[in-house]
């Protein structure tokens, strides 16, 4: 079987970690906490903590050490429940960005900016979407991601009949909600413009040519069979080959068809790109996916009116 050469990218993913987790711990530390802004995930609800512990006892929690003791445990959740696919790369997303949000904590004690003016809290619900989307999106778009309350959501959508989407908005919203007992049904609006942000923005960092939550694609390959090995036991999916002949030159082929997480898109492409540089690609955005491992069929097949679900 011809091995897979990921070396060179392994640097570039890397580089990608590195420099998404320090973005987006510059963002919480200079523009979200300050404005005591919570748009979901372990961040958010850090800050959360963060200010509740200052109000309470006049003290301070360092928020990088907040975001560590909340993202660890959910990590080794992860790791139980999905294996290996919780490795070394979401492991070191989780450290970093808890490190990079210590880091630059220590270097902007007071922020950047003047948090008292009317202003401010429209600058770090912009600049926190901006700074979190780009970063969050790179180390997406490696495979990896920070770990905390996408590892939360990726069970739920395992073990309930929500899908990644929907329980990604559960688990935020959970945070968000949470936030207008502490911060505010102001700044909770606030946070929720944020999350809107990011996700906009984290769509076009990982793929350019799409904003949906699952992808099929379609691959064309003499070497399907390494391309589908992958698929198999590195992105724990399946798919199916079909049959299939050129119309031009009347050759008998086979199209392998997968349906894969966004997250996973630059993984799979990497792949084929290494086994086939000349192999056919087809990605189209998938609105609904359903069966093992995405929403059980009776979401849809229950509902009144399947084409507006």
């Amino acid at each position: 079987m011809r091995k897979l050469k990921l070396n060179r990218q392994d640097f570039i993913d890397w580089i990608y970690i590195v420099f998404g987790t320090f973005l987006t711990g510059f963002g919480i530390s200079v523009f979200m906490n300050p404005a005591r802004l919570a748009p979901g995930g372990v961040s958010g609800l850090g800050t959360i903590i963060y200010h509740v512990i200052e109000d309470k006892t006049g003290k301070t929690m360092e928020l990088g050490l907040i975001i560590l003791f909340l993202s660890i445990p959910i990590y080794l959740l992860g790791l139980a429940v999905f294996g290996k696919e919780y490795g070394i790369r979401t492991l070191m997303g989780t450290l970093l960005l808890s490190f990079s949000t210590f880091i630059f904590d220590s270097i902007f004690p007071n922020g950047i900016i003047d948090y008292s003016k009317e202003s401010s809290l429209w600058l770090c619900t912009l600049f926190t979407g901006l700074t979190n989307g780009i970063g969050i999106g790179l180390v997406m778009r490696t495979g990896s991601n920070t770990g905390g309350t996408d590892i939360i959501a990726q069970i739920l959508a395992r073990y309930t009949p929500l899908g990644m989407g929907n329980a990604l908005l559960f688990v935020d919203g959970t945070v968000i909600l949470s936030s207008i007992f502490i911060f505010g049904i102001e700044n909770a609006l606030y946070s929720a413009v944020v999350s809107i942000i990011i996700s906009l923005i984290i769509d076009r960092v990982i793929v350019p040519f799409g904003t949906n939550y699952a992808k099929t694609v379609y691959i064309i390959s003499p070497h399907i069979d390494t391309i589908g090995e992958y698929i198999l036991k590195n992105m724990n999916r399946s798919g199916t080959i079909i049959p299939s002949r050129g119309l031009f030159s009347g050759e008998n082929k086979e199209m392998l068809m997968t349906v894969i997480p966004k997250k996973d898109l630059t993984k799979l492409t990497r792949c084929v790109k290494d086994a086939d540089p000349n192999a056919f690609l087809v990605i189209q955005d998938t609105y609904h996916v359903l069966g093992e491992g995405y929403q059980p069929l009776d979401v849809i097949a229950d509902s009144k009116d399947v084409s507006q679900s």
